[in-house]
């Protein structure tokens, strides 16, 4: 497939769950792909079932600005330029408000908000250049309230409203700016869930499609959205939740 052929596209979080599968997806459809992450293992490990001449290691906290404009830097040296970003590291504790630390806050804000500006600020220069597209990988928590994950949804609802705004603003500069919203999607972060039959069915009663989604199938909505295909797409949440976002929330009835 070559859809991203002769492209480049940097993926942070991108040593586990949906940022290795974007970044097999890209590399697979002729993208050169930058890989970001904090450990260097795991993006070794990603690298191993990608093209070597078109994948670049990059280890990074992005929420620390001059490591994000680094990892730009380095990025167009070994390339020569920039297509796609992609923001999708972050991290989602379940704490209930009261014993939320101002430590555990500042974490949350600072790799799930911090790095999604700073690694859009630094990469919007080259974008404007290659009139480039960002995909921004929010969640379902993004558009709602969930029990005792208040951060995480203060969090995921500012990347949510910050890809409206950006898409406004950058719109008639050629620079699309979208976001996926996965509900649960099967990672080694869910882990925990999957083992638990009870929880799981609590999970799966909600979502119309009656399971949850794997990695890959959030990598496919994003590949599009990052596409030629959807060249007059910007500003838009994209829930990739099986269904969950069209239910009110009522029980099912017989």
């Amino acid at each position: 497939m070559t859809k991203f052929a002769g492209k480049v596209a940097i993926v942070t979080g991108a040593g586990s769950g949906i940022g290795e599968a974007v970044a097999g997806r890209f590399s697979r459809d002729g993208a050169a792909v930058v890989l970001v992450g904090r450990t260097v293992a795991k993006l070794e490990d990603v690298a191993r079932e990608l093209d070597p001449t078109r994948t670049l290691i990059y280890t990074a906290d992005i929420s620390d600005q001059s490591a994000a404009e680094a990892m730009v830097a380095a990025t167009l040296e070994r390339f020569g330029r920039l297509d796609v970003l992609i923001n999708n590291a972050g991290v989602g504790p379940v704490v209930p408000f009261l014993e939320i630390s101002a430590e555990d806050w500042h974490k949350v804000m600072a790799i799930n908000v911090d790095g999604v500006f700073f690694c859009t600020r630094a990469a919007l220069p080259s974008l404007l250049e290659t009139k480039g597209n960002i995909v921004n990988v929010s969640s379902v928590s993004g558009l709602g309230g969930d029990w005792n994950m208040s951060v995480y949804n203060a969090a995921k609802g500012a990347v949510t409203n910050l890809t409206r705004s950006l898409a406004v603003e950058l719109g008639s500069k050629g620079v699309r700016v979208n976001a996926v919203n996965p509900s649960l999607t099967f990672t080694a972060l869910t882990q925990g869930i999957e083992s638990d039959p009870k929880l799981m069915a609590k999970f799966t009663e909600r979502i119309p499609l009656g399971r949850g989604a794997q990695a890959a199938e959030v990598a496919d909505a994003i590949a599009f959205l990052a596409s030629v295909d959807a060249r007059f797409v910007t500003g838009v949440n994209l829930p990739v939740d099986g269904g969950l976002s069209a239910s009110t929330g009522q029980p099912r009835l017989a």
